[in-house]
């Protein structure tokens, strides 16, 4: 088996080759939406301690090599018009965040989607330059009068792109793991879409799901 089959050495077939810089391995637990909720009305000083992406990773923002958040405003593509229930032509605010935790090392992303309307109202959600938010999504909505009442996660897995095993610098036989993150407010509404591709040799998914008593 090649050294770039195993992860020790990254480059794509006729290009140039480099020892591959570790990546840190993540756990994801949907717990997390509690955190997320719960610290939505506190002030500012608590909300921006500490993120979930922080805690996953457990590596500080500003030990980050490359924090960075690129916002567009675009026609909604059909299938994330279809997870927003959105008519043809709607417009939706994707903001793509990527982070790289050294230099060489390879990235970690997520794109997200928001209809253009339900935001267009807080002109500081159309500002990139205001990432990281202190509280996420969920203050950012909470902002504009939007509580959220559940998130789904929709869990697939298949082989990364070309550009994904370049961009994420995974070994050509690791798959990823795709989750679509669906939001909905308490009125029933999907507000919020994000696509989350993870590399599946650093990723622990953790699912708590809390019983209801008998008595």
């Amino acid at each position: 088996m090649s050294l770039k089959a195993t992860g020790v050495l990254s480059g794509l077939a006729g290009g140039n080759t480099w020892v591959r810089v570790p990546p840190p391995h993540k756990k994801r637990q949907n717990t997390r939406y509690h955190m997320e909720k719960s610290a939505v009305q506190l002030p500012e000083s608590e909300r921006s301690a500490v993120g979930a992406s922080e805690a996953d990773s457990g590596i500080p923002l500003q030990d980050l090599h490359e924090d960075r958040a690129d916002y567009a405003v675009i026609e909604a593509p059909p299938e994330i018009r279809d997870a927003l229930a959105l008519p043809p032509g709607t417009r939706v605010l994707r903001r793509t965040y990527t982070r790289r935790h050294a230099q060489k090392a390879g990235a970690s992303r997520s794109i997200s989607y928001l209809p253009y309307d339900l935001v267009r109202g807080n002109p500081d959600l159309l500002d990139p330059h205001r990432e990281p938010w202190p509280g996420g999504t969920m203050h950012q909505l909470y902002t504009i009068g939007v509580e959220l009442d559940r998130v789904v996660d929709h869990v697939t897995a298949g082989m990364p792109t070309p550009e994904e095993i370049r961009d994420f610098d995974i070994p050509p036989s690791v798959p990823l793991i795709r989750i679509r993150k669906v939001s909905y407010s308490t009125e029933d509404k999907p507000v919020e879409v994000t696509e989350i591709p993870l590399p599946a040799e650093r990723i622990e998914l953790i699912y708590t799901t809390q019983l209801e008593r008998w008595s």
